[in-house]
């Protein structure tokens, strides 16, 4: 088994820290899709990462579908509740932070662009989106400790993979300044081993 993967990648950072807290060995191949010379492709028809390549050969992509896998396939530290409606909750936890991650990207990719062809008013739907997210998961989370109550679990490593990648790629979007609730989880989740081990590079 190995993870194909960006080390910028906000979903595959999602995925290393899952391997991570549940403790499955799993070697890491380097690959950005935007790049000419990728092999994504070779593993994912939809050209994106993370890519799980199964020892069978056989592939697993979408970080929603690699962490459920990986969940189910180890006993320790479950990330996922078993009932129904903690489930559900996880589920939709793991939803907003993907989403948000999705207009952020969506920003990163467009202001890539030559700046003549960059369409500001797409760039402003995607910015009202993050926001949207970011107030809805601080309204969310209240004062409570983890995203589900008082247990950690992947919807935390997703809602700390959305505000890290913030960090990474949005320092205009000051997000801890509006959302003291979501500064203190960030905190929080920055001291766990997982997280340290997998920042993006600068």
């Amino acid at each position: 088994m190995k993870l194909i993967a960006s080390l910028t990648s906000p979903y595959a950072r999602k995925v290393r820290i899952v391997l991570a807290e549940k403790k499955i060995d799993c070697p890491l191949e380097e690959d950005i899709p935007w790049n000419a010379d990728t092999h994504v492709p070779d593993y994912n028809p939809l050209g994106k990462v993370p890519v799980l390549v199964l020892d069978d050969g056989s592939t697993l992509f979408d970080s929603r579908v690699i962490v459920e896998y990986l969940d189910n396939i180890s006993p320790v530290s479950r990330l996922l509740p078993q009932e129904n409606r903690p489930l559900i909750a996880t589920r939709r936890w793991e939803a907003l932070a993907d989403g948000l991650c999705d207009a952020a990207v969506a920003v990163f990719l467009e202001r890539k662009r030559p700046e003549g062809k960059q369409d500001p008013d797409w760039i402003d739907r995607q910015y009202t989106k993050i926001n949207r997210a970011l107030a809805a998961m601080s309204g969310d989370l209240g004062e409570r400790t983890w995203c589900n109550n008082d247990s950690y679990s992947l919807a935390d490593i997703a809602v700390g993979c959305c505000l890290g990648y913030l960090d990474f790629r949005f320092p205009d979007v000051e997000w801890r300044t509006s959302y003291p609730n979501l500064e203190a989880l960030s905190e929080r989740l920055a001291a766990r081993p997982s997280f340290l081990d997998t920042l993006p590079p600068r």
